[in-house]
């Protein structure tokens, strides 16, 4: 990474990078500091265009209907919020596919950002830059349909359950921590074991992350359903980043862009409307 162009740019960007709320003052900025993150002075994979990739297929509810183009399902419309703030509408917005695990390995990109779901890690935060976290993960609770806990609206309605959720994981956490139930979860060291007690209804009720509660009631246990989702604490969270290329310029930009979304409340709009209880994940409090 080219350091002192990175300081740089990180200084400019905190008053220049994105369109900001009338309250925010731009009245110091210098001409040069108010055009740095202008859609004109964005280096580009591709002129003019905001190249963004993610993987295919491309499944509900991040996007809808296998097209991210649509700006159809969470992670197409934070992607086309983002470019928004940068300056870009949709006809200056252009879609890549590229594979999951590609996307955050070394070397050069052929995209601007990709946002595929992908948790910021040290590990990964060594090969590839992230933005400022668009997503914080949340715990979600998975039963079969018709069973005693299916229709469960808070978290104290799960005190009595048997809970399967696999060793070591931010789920396990969040069931000792959150929901306390009155017998000690069944421990798994598999996450595939916790899926299949499910399946066998050896337990009432699975606990894992979100975007897994999504695949687990789509493509692993027929008849089941997620009951709803949940905030864990204790512990940094996870979040999900858009990923550039290590040393990428846009890295500033894209995290005022995010900032600002955040500070205006549309991610968590977004996040409400792709979700929550329309994508059949309702708050249990």
């Amino acid at each position: 990474m080219a350091r002192s162009f990175m300081l740089l740019a990180l200084a400019v960007a905190v008053v220049g990078c994105a369109p900001v709320d009338n309250t925010t003052s731009t009245t110091s900025a210098s001409p040069a500091t108010s055009t740095a993150c202008t859609k004109e002075q964005l280096a580009l994979i591709n002129p003019g265009k905001l190249t963004i990739g993610t993987d295919k297929p491309a499944f509900e509810p991040w996007f809808k209907d296998d097209d991210p183009s649509n700006g159809q399902g969470f992670e197409s419309a934070v992607a086309f919020a983002v470019a928004g703030e940068l300056g870009f509408d949709r006809s200056e917005v252009q879609w890549s596919t590229v594979k999951f695990d590609s996307a955050f390995a070394p070397g050069e990109k052929q995209f601007d950002f990709d946002i595929n779901q992908v948790s910021i890690t040290p590990e990964r935060a060594q090969a590839v830059d992230f933005s400022k976290g668009y997503y914080t993960v949340k715990q979600a609770v998975v039963a079969i349909e018709g069973g005693k806990y299916a229709g469960a609206k808070s978290l104290a309605e799960l005190k009595d359950a048997k809970i399967g959720v696999q060793v070591g994981t931010t789920s396990l956490a969040a069931v000792q921590e959150i929901i306390q139930p009155a017998d000690d979860p069944n421990v798994y060291n598999e996450q595939i074991d916790a899926v299949n007690a499910l399946k066998n209804k050896q337990v009432d009720a699975l606990v894992v992350d979100l975007p897994t509660a999504f695949y687990v009631t789509a493509a692993q246990v027929e008849n089941s359903k997620i009951i709803g989702q949940f905030s864990s604490t204790g512990g940094a969270p996870e979040e999900f980043g858009l990923v550039m290329e290590k040393g990428s310029p846009l890295k500033p930009c894209v995290d005022q862009a995010v900032d600002a979304l955040k500070s205006k409340g549309e991610l968590a709009k977004i996040e409400q409307q792709w979700l929550g209880s329309a994508a059949g994940a309702p708050e249990l409090k």
